[in-house]
């Protein structure tokens, strides 16, 4: 479990800069939430695995889990309830099979017990066992949980976890200070702020992508680096092939019918595109189709629409740097490698860039829409995908931190206001807007002059948070606020 810092740090030096790897900033797993349902699931399967490690498991008799401020407002919505269930089991999100995750729940809540770690049967009832405190919050983060265990010989301990964004986790115990020196590594080039980047691209000659993969290189070798990376993309290709290709409406309530299938299908229709018959095939398909602006933005939108509406499904995507803005990134990747010229040999590099401009918004502000808005997650994500663009379009050093500070400048204030409690309405229309303004924001840079930029990525990097600070509460993820509180909905559960 990687600790964290939740309040960036003011002094703008590279000894200050967290060792985030590219894969901490993308993730595989489940839908429909980095934080609200990988968070707790990984805080879950954390914790009766260290039980399980101090040989305390089996001597677990009890044990309930309550949810604090947002997790407890839209944890229903968010699968947050599911989440905890399956990581008290041990489940691993980037492994379980799709079509077990509902099938596991209902056994738990059929059984009135729960297996934990996947070795040790206590009673277990979801209905009692977890506790929503809706009107409660703990101070560190807006989104915390506690566990509360109790042991056969009459002991118990009550352990609070905070998921701060993108599914990072973090214990209560857990500081910069106090953390094991044997958890950190020393990257041979420390980036906390986007002067460090400039700096240490300028010292080397080297791009964003290539710096990131010689600070990848104290973690893993080359190829491993590069298998993980196809392994990500492989995933991102077939959330959108399945998302492109499944009909039916969402869950939760709000009858939401998808609309990538029906995007695809009329695009498919008037393109007369070839057959295929895998997401390989597909993506050559695709790049029969003509390139005109209106067809581009059609396709664009249909990728990230896709991928979200997966991820409100409970499918499997890649946090990027989130679920709720899992659908950017893949969008603009695969429109650099339909219509603008790209290869799938561009692909480590597009993810690399990106990862590298996650972690500067991560160290330097936050990831979660529950401390900052949407402008924390669909800006981000647009930031990060307008500057792997720029760098893969030819872009230089300075073009691509200029492409991620226009995409970003244009996201600042967005709130966060699911309509009850989903990641549906107007999460998965923004993925897609957050996808064209990114390729926007590329075009603008590459046709610019750094140098005359009155505005830098630290800037709005420090405007973001500062914007983030002042928002009110309401608009953070609490669906209390915006257009959740202009929509009545009856939530089921998902």
């Amino acid at each position: 479990m990687k600790s964290t810092t939740l309040t960036p740090e003011s002094a703008d030096t590279a000894q200050h800069a967290e060792p985030i790897s590219a894969f901490d900033i993308f993730k595989i797993g489940i839908g429909p939430s980095s934080s609200h349902t990988m968070g707790p699931w990984v805080a879950c399967a954390t914790h009766v695995r260290q039980l399980a490690e101090t040989e305390r498991l089996e001597q677990v008799e009890a044990l309930s889990i309550t949810l604090y401020g947002s997790l407890a407002k839209t944890g229903k919505g968010h699968g947050t309830d599911k989440a905890l269930l399956l990581g008290l089991r041990g489940d691993d999100p980037e492994q379980i099979p799709v079509d077990q995750v509902q099938k596991r729940v209902d056994a738990i809540r059929d059984l009135g017990c729960i297996t934990l770690n996947g070795s040790h049967a206590i009673p277990f009832v979801p209905d009692d066992d977890l506790i929503f405190r809706r009107s409660e919050t703990k101070p560190y983060h807006a989104n915390a949980l506690t566990i509360h265990t109790t042991f056969t010989d009459g002991a118990t301990t009550d352990d609070t976890y905070y998921s701060v964004g993108g599914g990072f986790v973090v214990h209560e115990s857990e500081t910069d200070e106090d953390r094991s020196c044997a958890d950190d590594v020393t990257l041979p080039y420390p980036c906390g702020t986007g002067k460090d980047l400039l700096h240490h691209c300028a010292q080397t000659g080297c791009r964003v992508s290539e710096l990131v993969r010689r600070n990848e290189r104290v973690w893993r070798a080359d190829d491993a680096i590069d298998a993980r990376l196809m392994q990500i993309w492989r995933v991102m290709k077939n959330c959108m092939y399945r998302g492109c290709h499944t009909s039916g409406e969402l869950p939760g309530g709000l009858q939401v019918t998808r609309r990538a299938v029906r995007m695809h299908t009329a695009l498919q229709e008037a393109h007369d595109l070839p057959d295929y018959d895998d997401a390989d095939s597909w993506m050559t398909s695709i790049r029969a189709a003509d390139d005109r602006f209106q067809t581009i933005l059609k396709w664009v939108s249909a990728f990230a629409i896709a991928v979200n509406e997966e991820n409100a499904s409970f499918g499997r995507v890649v946090t990027a740097p989130t679920n709720g803005a899992a659908g950017v990134i893949p969008a603009v990747l695969m429109y650099h490698l339909c219509f603008n010229g790209g290869r799938e040999a561009d692909v480590p590099q597009f993810l690399l860039t990106a990862a590298q401009i996650g972690s500067l918004f991560k160290q330097r502000a936050t990831i979660s829409a529950a401390m900052g808005g949407c402008q924390a997650e669909i800006g981000v994500s647009s930031a990060m995908a307008s500057a792997a663009l720029t760098e893969c379009s030819g872009g230089d050093v300075e073009q691509t931190l200029m492409a991620a500070e226009i995409a970003m400048e244009h996201h600042l204030g967005m709130t966060c206001d699911p309509v009850g409690g989903l990641v549906q309405v107007p999460c998965i229309e923004r993925n897609s807007m957050g996808a064209i303004k990114a390729i926007t924001a590329s075009n603008i840079a590459l046709e610019s002059d750094p140098a005359h930029a009155k505005i830098s990525l630290d800037t709005v990097i420090q405007s973001m948070w500062e914007t983030a600070r002042d928002m009110n509460s309401k608009y953070k993820e609490t669906s209390e606020g915006g257009l959740a509180a202009q929509i009545p909905v009856n939530v089921t559960e998902c």
